[in-house]
């Protein structure tokens, strides 16, 4: 059974960063796509960048050149490093992982995954 474990969530000030994390347990790390979403409240889950199994990155336009998504096969954990946080980047912040996702920015191509964390990015 594959289970997705975020952490690193929490309360920062505008212009903060954050690190958070995706232990994954369970099934073979190095053969999945990993991708983290976000949801704000009243809002549609929406994508946030994604590392293919061999590396290959997209990020979503708002947190481009802002946002750092990293992984490490050998701790099976993948990260996202959340750099000049803005208030619009509050949301419970989720990972997810699939070994076959043709279309990556859709939540849908993702089986797996975490319970979420909370980002609270105050003003």
């Amino acid at each position: 059974q594959v289970q997705l474990l975020e952490s690193g969530g929490g309360l920062v000030q505008t212009g903060g960063s954050l690190t958070l994390s995706c232990l994954v347990s369970g099934g073979t790390f190095s053969t999945y796509t990993m991708g983290w979403f976000r949801q704000a409240p009243g809002k549609e889950r929406e994508f946030v960048a994604r590392i293919s199994r061999i590396g290959v990155i997209i990020y979503a336009n708002s947190v481009k050149g802002r946002f750092t998504i990293s992984r490490d096969n050998a701790k099976k954990t993948m990260y996202l490093r959340m750099n000049s946080l803005k208030s619009e980047d509050t949301a419970v912040y989720y990972c997810a992982a699939d070994s076959s996702v043709l279309v990556p920015t859709a939540a849908s191509q993702y089986n797996y995954w975490g319970h979420g964390t909370q980002v609270t990015v105050s003003s």
